[in-house]
């Protein structure tokens, strides 16, 4: 049986206010079909994540997605939910260069795809725009730890902030980055690829939720990728990812039994055809 929610329309406030009463669920979503079946399951927040250049591209990273991609798939996500929170990501490049910069796109997110906050990569180096965003009115999820934007530097998608291996004070850097998000004017932080320690004392540090990804129970939420969770993505398996369906295998036998029916004629059926009606014969007057 599934675990009862609220139906209520999940805002920016009731996020902030859930910190210790009840536990946040987050999935990435891409498309309004899979945007209408989370909201239906009762996922608090739909995050329309720079993940779609891996999982929906193909792309072997989340660099090359652009503004426009991103907004055409928010587009669709809104139109599929009515409770959840949508939070669409901010592609590479679309932030850094300035704070004028992002907020003009962190606009365009708003005003032409129907988003209700923006999600941004980095801590105490993007602190600055996250309050120019939040100065306007753009509710902002940080996101620290392991950042996919950031593979180059950091070599790929590893832990971070572990006790050895980390470069000396790695573990410091992320919970000034986390206070830092917080009072640039956050609302919330994504917390990914961490010790589940760290993600706890991340979690008991700031006054805003935290939303786990590979970070350990402590958090004050989860995120997932949904192909990750559906079974639909096999190229990869994190350690952290917990897949509750294998529609992969599914869906490959549900096409393969549809070609060999339509190869052997059993599809179409009579049940599934079209007939022309009876013609009405008139009977000759008398």
């Amino acid at each position: 049986m599934a675990a009862e929610f609220t139906q209520a329309k999940v805002t920016v406030p009731g996020v902030i206010s859930s910190k210790g009463e009840r536990k946040l669920t987050m999935l990435t979503s891409y498309d309004f079909t899979f945007s209408r079946l989370a909201d239906r399951a009762g996922i608090d927040m739909l995050l329309v994540g720079d993940s779609l250049a891996m999982v929906v591209q193909g792309h072997d990273n989340t660099l090359g997605v652009t503004m426009d991609e991103m907004i055409y798939h928010t587009r669709m996500v809104v139109r599929g939910r009515r409770r959840a929170l949508v939070v669409a990501d901010m592609p590479f490049m679309s932030y850094q260069v300035s704070a004028t910069e992002a907020l003009h796109n962190a606009g365009r997110f708003i005003k032409e795809a129907g988003a209700e906050a923006v999600k941004l990569e980095g801590g105490c180096n993007v602190a600055e725009t996250v309050a120019r965003l939040v100065d306007v009115d753009i509710p902002v999820v940080g996101h620290i730890g392991l950042t996919p934007q950031s593979i180059h530097r950091i070599g790929g998608h590893k832990v971070q902030g572990r006790r050895s291996g980390d470069a000396p004070g790695a573990r410091g850097r992320l919970l000034k980055d986390a206070m830092a998000l917080e009072q640039a004017g956050a609302f919330a932080v994504v917390v990914e690829g961490v010790p589940a320690d760290l993600g706890a004392e991340i979690t008991d540090t700031i006054s805003i939720p935290t939303i786990g990804i590979g970070a350990g129970a402590a958090c004050d939420g989860q995120v997932l990728v949904m192909h990750d969770v559906l079974g639909l993505e096999e190229r990869i398996l994190p350690k952290f990812v917990k897949r509750y369906a294998d529609l992969a295998d599914a869906s490959v036998e549900a096409m393969s039994t549809y070609a060999e029916e339509v190869r052997s004629g059993a599809f179409p059926s009579r049940a599934h055809s079209y007939s022309s009606p009876r013609p009405v014969r008139l009977r000759k007057a008398q």
